[in-house]
């Protein structure tokens, strides 16, 4: 399959209309589909009064803001901004002028933490934050680099990924090829089978094109993990959780039915995003979320007659969107492995694919280090915030203080 040199996605062709409430992760940047609104939606946990429920945090390098200096922005969230940034000391010259190759450049989380506090993200911060110094350097999920504070702000460094959403791309082709979905859909199985089998049974919960971006040679990187939890196993079998969260084209019925879900969710997700590769628009969307949850709970998947869709991949959709969790495929005994043997996937050579041997399908118009080209352009914050009061530090320092 030959690599498509893809233009950057034209900004025209998207609106910044669309909330996210999630917080923004690495150049992930709010966004809105000509065709339909996609909706995000989550029932806030409690805000903790005691301890927190995530242990101490996993040490990362230290730093402070000063040590960095903005680019630009690259995506805003409700209480999050996403910066390119560089090292303060590096010089002042543009970026595309330094040294091909040279430039340092990195994306920096900005969290507020009035915001964190008001609504009652505490502990999703927290697990973000804990899950992603544990995942570094998996090949396909973008990494922490370093996390740090300051009085009024909590901060996550993290690679920059210049090709930007997934997302984007989708909607400019209006859809993926087949080879071309195989592809990304392998490289998140890989992504999937490591969260849930190697780490300890981590959900993901917010698989979507949004929260993938491409990196230079067209791989992609998993990002914005304020939903991931890790359940733990007993029994074998990962710990069922009760949190309402994700964006509603997405949710598995367990989720809607609040009968309480595992990791098994992300792999309906996966079914639900490979027939939007395919088709261009997800299986079940309204303007009313409500409806939405309907059609997830009561209405059969169908597929269009155009365009043509194979019956391998029709199957791998089917068996992914099963809302009976015990015969959803790779909440089947074998796991992943048992994804990787469907024959949606012989094309796939695993091992070349985890190791990067060959470009991905769609190859970013990427210039040099820094080049922001595939993001939108946003207007950069005015300073104004709420206050991170005395009485606010008294309660909540405790569970910033380790970041």
């Amino acid at each position: 399959m030959a690599a498509t040199v893809a233009q950057p996605p034209a900004p025209a062709a998207l609106s910044s209309s669309r909330s996210v409430n999630a917080p923004a992760a690495s150049g992930s940047h709010v966004a809105h589909d000509q065709r339909h609104h996609r909706h995000n939606h989550f029932q806030p946990q409690a805000a903790p009064t005691n301890c927190p429920r995530v242990g101490a945090l996993p040490k990362t390098q230290k730093f402070n803001p000063d040590h960095f200096k903005v680019v630009r922005t690259l995506g805003t969230g409700t209480f999050a901004r996403v910066c390119l940034v560089r090292p303060s000391n590096a010089p002042d010259i543009p970026l595309e002028q330094e040294n091909r190759g040279n430039a340092e450049v990195y994306a920096l989380k900005i969290l507020r933490k009035t915001e964190v506090i008001r609504l009652k993200q505490v502990d999703h911060v927290r697990h973000e934050r804990s899950i992603l110094a544990d995942v570094a350097g998996h090949p396909f999920i973008t990494s922490l680099l370093a996390s740090f504070s300051d009085h009024d702000c909590l901060y996550m460094l993290l690679d920059y990924v210049p090709g930007g959403e997934l997302f984007s791309y989708l909607r400019k082709l209006r859809r993926f090829e087949e080879s071309t979905a195989c592809f990304y859909a392998a490289e998140i199985v890989l992504v999937l089978e490591y969260l849930h089998e190697h780490q300890g049974g981590v959900a993901y919960r917010d698989l979507k094109p949004e929260n993938l971006l491409l990196d230079k040679d067209g791989h992609i990187k998993l990002v914005d993990f304020g939903f991931a939890k890790r359940l733990g196993y007993k029994d074998d079998r990962p710990v069922e959780t009760y949190t309402l969260c994700g964006t509603p084209e997405y949710l598995a019925p367990e989720v809607i039915q609040n009968k309480g879900h595992t990791t098994a969710v992300d792999w309906w997700a996966l079914g639900i995003l490979i027939y939007e590769f395919l088709t261009g628009y997800p299986p079940f969307w309204h303007q009313n979320p409500i409806e939405i949850y309907k059609q997830i709970i009561g209405k059969p998947l169908t597929f269009p007659q155009d365009p043509p869709i194979s019956e391998h991949a029709k199957d791998i959709v089917r068996s992914f969107c099963t809302v009976d969790r015990s015969r959803r495929l790779g909440n089947l005994s074998g796991g992943a492995s048992r994804v990787r043997a469907h024959p949606f996937f012989q094309s796939i050579n695993w091992d070349d694919l985890l190791s990067r041997r060959r470009q991905g399908p769609i190859v970013p118009p990427v210039r040099y280090p820094g080049d922001a080209q595939c993001f939108e352009t946003y207007s950069e914050e005015d300073g104004k915030r709420d206050v991170y009061t005395s009485d606010m530090a008294q309660k909540y320092d405790q569970y910033f203080a380790d970041f």
